[in-house]
């Protein structure tokens, strides 16, 4: 198979299954572009090993063994994507393994005690992501950008959990930790029962600020990037911050509803930090001319 088509492959999948990730990151210049398209992915494919078992290509255990030995995996284009990139990119093979990890847990850990806990699996299934993306989007990522990464990863990983709260419970997993219940007064019985009232508002209010919070911290030293990465990270966190928009705009109805961001409004985000990046340009241009 052409790397050409095993790259095109995997840009019709973020282009499917993310359109908020899609539209972030695909005014990137090549190869970074195509970069992130693999890691997608590559996430993507295991993701749905957990989730959509019965239309996954492989299980977990086959994706890592074939991982592990990467340059003997044939048969799919994600394989021969993965060997462009690392050989393209200074990626290491270790987030991807905690990703691994982290998923395979849905398999074991479908009811969470603890905000700890959470925080723990929010690293290992989307902090690993921003370990992953730092070095094809940052020319030297140090460890406070590194870390940033992390918190970036966590801050959207939190946005997942809260717009998902319906199709998770379905799926008989609840994520939002029973300290956080304790805490507002709600119950596993409210839970399943779907009831949304000023308890569970304050609920998901306390994870929103706590997601928010994280996403201040993601974007810790920005200004280090390459503009055209700044401006894809940048719309990024953005685009899945207004998810938690989305969420308070209808009540924090998340048992029956999946939160949406409508295109209008991407597209107002999408001006907004356009004319951001243009203005810093020029400013960047008049202070070289004054030198």
């Amino acid at each position: 198979m052409e790397l050409a088509t095993c790259l095109s492959q995997c840009e019709a999948m973020i282009q499917k299954g993310s359109s908020s990730f899609y539209n972030a990151f695909r005014y990137l210049p090549s190869p970074r572009r195509e970069a992130v398209y693999v890691i997608y992915a590559f996430c993507r494919i295991i993701d749905d090993a957990v989730d959509e078992p019965d239309l996954s290509p492989f299980t977990i255990d086959e994706i890592e063994s074939k991982f592990t030995h990467l340059e003997e995996a044939d048969r799919h284009f994600i394989w021969p994507s993965l060997r462009w990139l690392f050989a393209t990119f200074p990626v290491t093979k270790t987030p991807f393994f905690k990703q691994m990890e982290g998923q395979r847990r849905d398999f074991t850990l479908t009811h969470y005690d603890s905000m700890d806990q959470l925080e723990e699996y929010c690293y290992l299934v989307a902090g690993t992501v921003g370990e992953m993306l730092l070095p094809v989007l940052h020319d030297h990522p140090d460890k406070n950008i590194v870390e940033a990464g992390i918190w970036l990863g966590k801050a959207m990983q939190i946005v997942n959990i809260v717009r998902d709260v319906g199709e998770d419970q379905r799926r008989g997993r609840r994520y939002l930790p029973l300290d956080l219940f304790a805490r507002h007064g709600y119950s596993e019985e409210d839970f399943q029962e779907g009831v949304i009232d000023e308890r569970f508002r304050q609920l998901i209010q306390e994870l929103d600020e706590r997601s928010r919070s994280w996403f201040i911290r993601g974007m810790q030293g920005i200004e280090t990037y390459a503009p055209q990465s700044a401006f894809s990270v940048e719309l990024a966190a953005s685009l899945y911050a207004a998810i938690l928009d989305e969420v308070r705009a209808a009540d924090y109805q998340v048992f029956t509803k999946r939160a949406i961001v409508g295109s209008l409004s991407k597209l107002k985000l999408y001006a907004e930090i356009k004319k951001k990046y243009m203005l810093l340009s020029e400013a960047n241009e008049r202070s070289a001319v004054s030198l």
